[in-house]
């Protein structure tokens, strides 16, 4: 990803909060998201330079049409090597055609050269599909779920877990 890419990624991540959030967070606050502010909130991260956090975009013919990021697990005290999938996005019109999995295989890819075998995310929990994209991609939720509020209404989360570090009572569904 480059500077070139904030403004597509901004609202790549807009729309995909709008079609998967739609219903479980107000309405009003996925209609009040700026793809603007993140713009400038993506060019910063780009441009701090400590390069902690990893950016990919997938492009089609007619530009970029999905955006994932990754970096060392923010959960207090996690292992060296431990990461986190921050996010992965792709456009409405390109779910289901293969842009996520190869967004996905990639970010693993990567986060395995770069000594992050094994990878933690948080994913809404009434987000089915995208819930079962995880699960294809070989994560499974690993027993932690929190919740964060929006515009005044709690938002539950699951954390999945792939790599060496998981532990399951049942295996992970195929």
């Amino acid at each position: 990803m480059t500077i070139e890419d904030c403004g597509a990624v901004a609202r790549i991540r807009l729309r995909g909060w709008q079609y998967a959030y739609a219903g479980l967070m107000p309405r009003s606050y996925l209609n009040a998201m700026s793809a603007a502010e993140y713009t400038e909130k993506l060019r910063g991260f780009l441009s701090d330079g400590s390069g902690a956090t990893t950016h990919l975009v997938a492009e089609r013919e007619g530009g970029v049409v999905g955006w994932a990021c990754y970096g060392p697990c923010r959960d207090e005290g996690a292992p060296a090597t431990q990461g986190e999938v921050y996010a992965l996005y792709v456009v409405p019109e390109e779910i289901s055609t293969g842009v996520g999995r190869a967004l996905m295989t990639e970010l693993t890819t990567r986060a395995e050269a770069r000594g992050l075998p094994e990878l933690l995310l948080w994913v809404v929990k009434g987000n089915d599909r995208a819930r079962r994209f995880y699960e294809k991609a070989g994560f499974a939720p690993d027993g932690p779920e929190e919740s964060f509020e929006v515009a005044g209404v709690q938002v539950p989360e699951v954390r999945y877990a792939r790599g060496p570090m998981r532990h399951f009572s049942h295996p992970p569904t195929p």
